[in-house]
């Protein structure tokens, strides 16, 4: 078999066990479907400078499910497998590490794509939310760019946390925060201004930025904010250095 071909074979496996692990699927895949219904149903959806609430609100919750996905699923999955000594097992055999990454990786964007479409849908049918037919390529990019560089933090943050028992808290209580001062769960503008300049320089908010431009029929042209993507692959490409620099294969305890 070819290593593209265990790539496949290894994506599939990763999503079957995604699918079989419900804390993994509920926080990741359909906590955002439940916040959009329960936001939209709490806040309503009322119409102000030409655009519904929930216009802003999926858009707010596909970032939610890209960084789930890509950061959050991605480092705790790691770091259990490397503290079980499964990617130790992995590393000495003869498939190359690229290869195991395809597939945790792969799954990573294949959710986020499959809870973006569930968002997408769920707006259009129950909140009247319409993506400008012209704006599809910028999403398309806001989803790439977005999961490959929350993809190479995730890999980074791993080198953060000693023990499969404190990923889920430490990965959860570096992302919560975040979202809140980034425009995700508040609107930028009811925030301090303190905590708004700190949401500026992170991560989540220049992709939650790009995707409230492409849901914006208000918004003319190709709907790409080229600045805050390229804020967001900056970040990527930082995350990508730490994870090369720091990334084990081994257990925690082993290298004590």
């Amino acid at each position: 078999m070819t290593d593209a071909g265990r790539a496949i074979v290894q994506l599939r496996t990763d999503l079957k066990l995604f699918w079989r692990e419900p804390a993994d699927l509920f926080f990741t895949a359909l906590l955002p479907v439940i916040f959009l219904v329960l936001f939209t149903t709490i806040f309503g959806n009322e119409e102000l400078d030409g655009i519904r609430s929930a216009q802003v609100q999926v858009p707010g919750f596909i970032t939610l499910s890209i960084v789930s996905a890509a950061f959050v699923s991605l480092a705790i999955t790691l770091v259990i497998k490397r503290e079980r000594g499964i990617l130790k097992r992995t590393w000495a055999t003869p498939v190359p590490a690229w290869v195991v990454f395809a597939g945790l990786i792969g799954k990573c964007v294949v959710v986020g794509l499959v809870v973006t479409g569930v968002l997408m849908l769920i707006g259009a049918l129950a909140y009247d939310v319409s993506l400008p037919l012209g704006h599809l390529p910028a999403l398309l990019l806001c989803l790439v760019v977005g999961s490959a560089a929350f993809c190479c933090l995730g890999v980074g943050f791993t080198s953060l946390i000693g023990s499969e028992d404190a990923a889920p808290a430490i990965t959860n209580a570096a992302t919560l925060p975040i979202f809140f001062i980034s425009g995700v769960f508040i609107p930028e503008e009811q925030l301090p201004a303190s905590l708004a300049r700190i949401g500026d320089v992170l991560p989540i908010k220049p992709l939650a930025d790009a995707l409230v431009t492409v849901f914006d029929p208000r918004v003319g042209g190709a709907g790409i904010e080229a600045g805050e993507l390229a804020i967001l692959a900056a970040w990527g490409a930082a995350g990508l250095a730490v994870a090369v620099a720091t990334f084990r294969w081994t257990p925690l305890r082993e290298r004590d």
